[in-house]
Parts: structure tokens; sequence; C-alpha cells
């Protein structure tokens, strides 16, 4: 899968988790671990490291001017943990919100640096 689809599906994630969190605090209930959480998460986390991979190996070669390889262990990390924090609605919303509008502004960052690249390269 190509970076610029990764990116946009983790953007996509980031928007998933607010409802989903706010849905679980409404419900007032905890989830399935092994059910509901875990199978998702594994998914996404998937999806995480191949991302952070060609992410680096994207940083090394094109040399982005406003992206660097520590933001995307941050976000990386970031992302990680608030997939999970989404279906557990004892979660504070101050740092899961921060969280996410963090990765959210990353990834946002990254696909403009991707589409200046395209319209420079035509």
């Amino acid at each position: 899968m190509k970076l610029h689809e990764l990116t946009s599906q983790l953007l996509d994630e980031c928007g998933k988790c607010r409802p989903r969190h706010a849905r679980m605090r409404e419900e007032e209930r905890e989830p399935d671990f092994f059910g509901e959480v875990k199978p998702y998460a594994d998914q996404v986390h998937s999806l995480i490291a191949e991302w952070q991979n060609r992410s680096k190996e994207w940083i090394l070669q094109d040399h982005p001017k406003h992206v660097r390889e520590a933001q995307i262990e941050n976000a990386a990390e970031m992302m990680t943990q608030f997939v999970v924090q989404s279906f557990y609605p004892k979660t504070g919303k101050k740092r899961f919100y921060d969280s996410i509008q963090s990765a959210e502004y990353l990834l946002k960052t990254m696909l403009m640096s991707m589409e200046e690249e395209t319209h420079r390269a035509e």
C-alpha cells in the first residue's frame, strides 16, 4: 500500500476514535477486550507499523520540509494508544482529544507535502 493511502486511512481512523469514545461513554460499558478491542486494534496497529516504516523511508528519500522522523515516532505511539483508549469510557477526554488532534495535524501536513511533491514533479 502506498504511503499516501496509508496516511489517508489513518486520518480516517483518527476521525472514528472521537465518536467511538463518545458512544462508549454514553453507553457506560466496558468493552469485551478479546471480542471487540483486540481484533480491531491489531488491524489498525499493523497499518500504523506499515505507515511508520514507509514514512521513515519517505523522509530519508524526499526530505519533506515540515516532517521529521521524531514526529513519525511520536504520532505512531499516540495512535497506537488512542485507538485502544477510544473503546474505554474512563479515558480522560483532554489528553485523548489532544493526542488525536496532534496526530491529525501531522497526517494532514504529510498529505499536503506529498501533494506538493506531486505537483512539482509534473
